[in-house]
């Protein structure tokens, strides 16, 4: 899911050059590919929760630090690496006298340090995508409170589905007072209680899923409940910041849920990779397609089907070979100074 999701918001940001072979159907469909971050948001919650909840809520606060070591070793050197790429591309443009719009550099540490989107800019600027990874940061964050708020493992699910229902009310009430109809709007204000909202939403789904994975519950009656609240958002056109976080909700569960076909192809071999090469392609393809306009697009900045295949072909690799050679190393190089690892060096007195 995570490998769809990149490349919906891949085809997202790359549909306005492709309106001269693109049908415009098609075209349409694109522009809904912002909301592939929510589903981004609700996973990293279910993810984090199976991988890091039993862990802290055995060693309390005290596990905190290790847990947010762990997660900045995972997100922080690809975008760094990523961002210090369009720190030399904004140098290149400022030395032959173009503009750099769109890169200030005053802006730069709180892009560094990943707290650009927690209200501090006005405007999305350098890697636009990177937003999500800041807005994930401060879900990190408040990630070990929440675990040990409440002694979730002995609710039973109508808590976990009142929390969803909340969550999604809170939300829509949120985005309704600040006049944003849409879950893409005013991203550097809402982005973040977006995340995080959502992010809680996944926390509740992989705690149902634990409730239900034995076959209590069959994955027809959510996936037939999320098709209904998608579709209801679809023909109305009307209450997306509620519908749809409920919709996407109910479908992830059921696919959690689910052992049948589409259960099977999502996780097979090459749905597996493009989610594992998942992370590079979301940060990578914004400043790639910058790339592809400059050296393919035409005076309309459209781009040909031949170029925008080799467009997602250079993607494809790069993306490989950052995971390959720059996320896990990394990420295995950073986890060796975890607080845990310092604290199990330390000799016994």
């Amino acid at each position: 899911m995570r490998g769809i999701a990149a490349w919906f918001v891949v085809l997202y940001h790359a549909r306005l050059s492709l309106t001269d072979w693109v049908p415009d159907a098609l075209i349409d469909v694109f522009a809904q590919g912002y909301l592939a971050v929510d589903l981004f948001f609700m996973l990293s919650g279910f993810v984090m929760w199976l991988n890091y909840g039993p862990r802290l809520r055995e060693s309390g606060l005290a596990g905190a630090p290790d847990f947010w070591w762990r997660r900045v070793a995972r997100i922080w050197p690809l975008h760094i690496a990523v961002l210090l790429a369009m720190v030399g591309f904004a140098l290149l443009l400022l030395a032959t006298g173009r503009s750099t719009e769109g890169y200030p550099f005053v802006e730069l540490p709180l892009h560094v340090l990943l707290l650009q989107n927690w209200g501090f800019t006005d405007a999305l600027s350098w890697n636009h995508p990177a937003w999500s990874i800041s807005a994930e940061l401060g879900a990190y964050v408040l990630f070990p409170f929440i675990v040990l708020a409440a002694r979730w493992e002995i609710l039973r699910a109508p808590a976990f589905i009142a929390v969803i229902i909340g969550c999604a009310l809170l939300l829509a009430g949120i985005f309704t007072a600040f006049g944003a109809t849409t879950l893409g709007g005013d991203i550097t204000r809402l982005g973040l209680i977006r995340c995080v909202l959502q992010f809680i939403i996944g926390m509740m789904l992989a705690l149902l899923w634990l409730r239900w994975r034995d076959g209590e519950v069959i994955a027809l009656w959510p996936a037939i409940l999320g098709c209904m609240l998608v579709a209801a958002w679809i023909v109305t056109q009307r209450a997306q910041v509620f519908l749809l976080p409920l919709g996407f909700a109910a479908c992830l569960l059921a696919l959690a849920l689910s052992t049948g076909p589409v259960a099977w192809m999502l996780g097979g071999r090459v749905f597996e990779w493009l989610g594992d090469i998942s992370y590079s392609t979301y940060l990578i393809h914004f400043p790639l397609f910058i790339l592809a306009k400059i050296f393919l697009a035409d005076d309309r900045v459209q781009i040909g089907p031949g170029g925008f295949a080799l467009y997602c072909v250079a993607l494809l690799i790069l993306s490989h070979c950052a995971y390959r050679l720059l996320e896990k190393p990394a990420q295995r190089a950073l986890n060796r100074f975890a607080p845990s690892k310092r604290r199990r060096a330390v000799p016994a007195e």
